[in-house]
C-alpha cells in the first residue's frame, strides 16, 4: 500500500482549516461567501424533489408489499444482486386452500362445487395482482430508485465538493485580509524620536515579508475562486437536470396509474363473471341472493342476530325506492302472484315497517314470515306472506333464515 505521509499531513491541514472556518462562520466570527440566488433555488428544489421522491417510493413499496419482512428480504436480494424468488400472492393461496377443501368435502356437493369455482377465480385475481406488482415495480419503483441511488448521490457528492470549495475560498479571503492588515501595520511610519536605527531595518524587512505574503495570498485566492466557480457551474448543471427527472417521473406515474386501472378493471371483470356463474349455478338453492348483492353493491340483507342484540339502538335502514321497472309495474300484480313450488324461505323481521300502499305488507319486528321472489321483480324487494296477507316487503328489513 502506498502510504504518503506528506499527502496525509496536507489533507489533515486542509481539513483542520475548513473545520476552523466552518466553526467561525457558525459563531458569526467569519465571513461566508453566499451562493447566487438561482443556485440556492436549484438546491432547495433538488432537496424538495429528493425528500418527496423518497417518501413516495417508500409508501409505494408499502402499498405493493404490506409485509415488512418480505420487503426486508427483497432489499437483501437486491443488495446481493440476486433474483428475487417468486412469491405466492394471498389470493392465490386462498384459492388453493378453497380447492383443496373442496376435494375433502366432495367436489360433487353444492358447497364443494362452489368452493372449486370461487377458488379458481381467487387464483385468477392472484395472477392479476402478481402482474400488477411486476409492472409497477418495473415502470414506477425502479425509476424512482435509480434517481435516489444514482442521480441524487452524484448531485450530493458534487454539492459536498462545492461546500468544500466555498470553505477553501473563504479561508483564502480571511488569510489575505490578515496579510494585508499585517502589511499595513509593518509599513506604518516609525517614530524617529523613540525608535532605534536597527529597528528601521527590521521594519523594512518585515514589510517586504508581508508584501510577499500578500502576493501569495492573492494568488491562492484567485486559484480558489476559479475552482469554486467551476464547481458551482458543475453543480448548477446537475441541479437543472432535476427538470428532466420530473418529466421522467411524470411518465412513470402515468404508467403506474394505467397499470392500476388495468388491474382493478381485471378484478372487476373476474368478480362479475364469478357472480354470474354463482347466480346461475346456485339460483335454485339461494333465490335472489346474488341479485341482491349485485344491486346493493355489497350491502347485506340485514344485520346478524348478534349485532341486533348488541346494538338495540340501531335505526332501521331507509325505505328502498319503489320499483320503477316497466315490466314489473305493468305485469306484476301482488294479488295474482302464486308462491313457487320450491324456493320459498322463512325470514325474520328485523324492524317495524309500515306499508306505503296496498301492494306492500306491513311488518312487525321479530315476527316470522314466508318470502319468495318472482320473475320480473325488483331485487330490493321480495313477496312476503303472513297467513292470508300478502305483499311486497323490503329485503333490508329481513334476516333470511335457512
Amino acid at each position: 500500500m502506498d502510504f504518503n505521509v506528506k499527502k496525509l499531513a496536507s489533507d489533515a491541514g486542509v481539513f483542520f482549516t475548513r473545520a476552523v472556518q466552518y466553526t467561525e462562520e457558525k459563531l458569526g466570527q467569519a465571513e461566508k461567501t453566499e451562493l447566487d440566488a438561482h443556485l440556492e433555488n436549484l438546491i432547495a428544489r433538488g432537496d424538495c424533489t429528493k425528500n418527496w421522491t423518497e417518501k413516495i417510493f417508500r409508501q409505494t413499496e408499502v402499498l405493493l408489499q404490506p409485509n415488512p419482512s418480505a420487503r426486508i428480504e427483497e432489499f437483501f436480494y437486491e443488495k446481493l444482486d440476486r433474483k428475487i424468488p417468486s412469491r405466492t400472492t394471498n389470493a392465490e393461496l386462498l384459492g388453493q386452500y378453497m380447492q383443496d377443501a373442496a376435494k375433502e368435502f366432495g367436489p360433487g356437493t353444492p358447497y364443494g362445487c362452489t368452493l372449486i369455482t370461487v377458488g379458481e377465480f381467487q387464483r385468477r385475481l392472484g395472477g392479476a395482482e402478481r402482474e400488477f406488482l411486476q409492472m409497477s415495480a418495473i415502470n414506477f419503483l425502479t425509476p424512482l430508485r435509480n434517481f435516489l441511488e444514482g442521480d441524487w448521490k452524484t448531485i450530493s457528492k458534487e454539492r459536498r465538493l462545492l461546500e468544500n470549495r466555498r470553505l477553501d475560498l473563504d479561508v483564502c479571503k480571511a488569510r489575505l485580509k490578515k496579510a494585508k492588515l499585517a502589511e499595513a501595520k509593518a509599513a506604518a511610519a516609525p517614530d524617529f524620536q523613540e525608535t532605534r536605527p536597527r529597528n528601521y531595518v527590521l521594519s523594512a524587512s518585515a514589510s517586504a515579508l508581508w508584501s510577499e505574503e500578500v502576493d501569495k495570498a492573492e494568488h491562492e485566492l484567485r486559484v480558489a475562486q476559479t475552482e469554486f466557480d467551476r464547481q458551482a457551474e458543475v453543480t448548477r448543471l446537475l441541479l437543472e437536470g432535476i427538470s428532466s427527472t420530473h418529466v421522467n417521473h411524470l411518465r412513470c406515474l402515468h404508467e403506474f396509474v394505467e397499470a392500476q386501472a388495468a388491474y382493478y378493471a381485471q378484478c372487476h371483470k373476474h368478480m362479475q363473471d364469478l357472480q354470474k356463474e354463482l347466480s346461475s349455478s346456485n339460483g335454485d338453492t339461494f333465490p335472489n341472493a346474488f341479485a341482491v348483492n349485485a344491486s346493493t353493491s355489497g350491502v347485506s340483507a340485514g344485520p346478524s342476530p348478534l349485532s341486533t342484540a348488541t346494538l338495540p339502538e340501531v335505526s332501521p335502514p331507509s325505505r328502498p325506492p319503489n320499483p320503477s321497472n316497466a315490466l314489473e309495474s305493468s305485469t306484476l300484480k301482488i294479488e295474482e302472484v302464486k308462491p313457487p313450488a320450491t324456493g320459498t324461505r322463512k325470514a325474520k323481521v328485523l324492524y317495524d315497517y309500515d306499508a306505503a300502499d296496498t301492494s306492500e305488507l306491513s311488518l312487525l319486528a321479530d315476527e316470522l314470515i314466508t318470502v319468495y321472489t318472482v320473475p320480473g321483480m325488483d331485487p330490493d324487494w321480495l313477496v312476503g306472506e303472513r297467513g292470508n296477507q300478502k305483499g311486497k316487503v323490503p329485503v333490508t328489513y329481513l334476516e333470511l333464515l335457512s
